[in-house]
This record gives structure tokens, C-alpha cells and sequence, in this order.
């Protein structure tokens, strides 16, 4: 009776590892891990930097973007969507002359999610922060979906209860 049991525990165990594809290599998790970072930075540098190269590297050219901005602190968030080509035109252009960032413009990349097809990605660059999702094409990771939004507004140190304490 002991056999069937143990039988009948192991199954569902078994049937989740082999679904999760059987033993992960940790090298090749490492080298995925590496990939979707730099297609994370190649985005953000490809407008840092005025390269659009990096985004054809990087981006799926049938990329869903849409975000939410303030055109001024006071104002409600606006929604906006972005293609592939309006995001490789921005990146022409947007910091063409230098001017939209420096050395201390934030350009953190933070993997939240890592499988062997997907992953998620947490961007906070100078314009705020970008959540992306990737897939794996022909082995190379590509940026297909990004929903970010601008800094959220902070409230003046006095009226935040942290603040207070310190």
C-alpha cells in the first residue's frame, strides 16, 4: 500500500518537473539572463545614446508599447502608444544632442521573471519606468510588449511619514 502511495505522490511531482522541462541547466539560464539585460539596455541605450541599430537588435518589430505621462506635475497622466517604427524614429532623435541625460540618468535593469521562451523586465531610465515582457525568437531575445509610466510624483518630504521619523 506504502508503494501505491508513494506512487500516487511522486506523479503530480513528476509530471510539474518534466512540464518545467527536466532538469535546468544553470549555464544556460545564466546565459538567458544575460541576454534579456542587454536587450533591456540596448533599448534604453538605443535612446540614450541616439542608436536606432539597438532597437532593431532588441525590439520585435511587431512591439506593443504604451505608457502613461504627465505633461506637467499637476496634471493627470496622459496614455500613449508607440510601434516599432515611431520607438526606432524616437531613437534617432530623442537625445540626439545630448542633452536628455548624463552620467547619473538612471539605467537599472531588474529581471523579474525568467523562463526558457519569456521573461519580464523592470527598466527605471529618465523618463520612468518601463515593464517589458520578452520571448525568445530563434534564440535570440527580442523586447515585444512595454508598459511604462512616467516617475510618479513624490510627495514634498514633510508629508511623508518616513520623513517625519527620521
Amino acid at each position: 500500500m506504502n508503494r501505491r502511495l508513494a506512487v500516487f505522490v511522486l506523479t503530480p511531482f513528476a509530471i510539474c518537473w518534466l512540464a518545467a522541462g527536466g532538469p535546468q541547466d544553470p549555464k544556460a539560464d545564466e546565459q538567458d539572463r544575460t541576454a534579456v539585460t542587454k536587450a533591456a539596455l540596448n533599448y534604453v541605450d538605443a535612446l540614450y545614446e541616439a542608436k536606432p541599430e539597438l532597437i532593431a537588435e532588441s525590439v520585435h518589430a511587431k512591439l506593443t508599447k504604451f505608457g502613461f505621462y504627465r505633461s506637467a506635475a499637476s496634471k493627470p497622466y496622459e496614455g500613449h502608444a508607440m510601434s516599432y517604427e515611431q520607438l526606432a524614429k524616437l531613437a534617432k532623435s530623442w537625445n540626439r544632442n545630448g542633452n536628455k541625460v548624463d552620467a547619473s540618468s538612471p539605467r537599472k535593469v531588474e529581471v523579474l521573471d525568467l523562463l526558457d521562451q519569456t521573461a519580464v523586465v523592470k527598466l527605471t531610465a529618465v523618463w520612468g519606468i518601463d515593464y517589458m515582457h520578452l520571448a525568445k525568437y530563434e534564440g535570440q531575445w527580442k523586447i515585444v510588449h512595454i508598459l511604462w509610466q512616467s516617475h510618479p510624483k513624490q510627495a514634498p518630504a514633510d508629508d511623508q511619514p518616513e520623513a517625519k521619523k527620521r
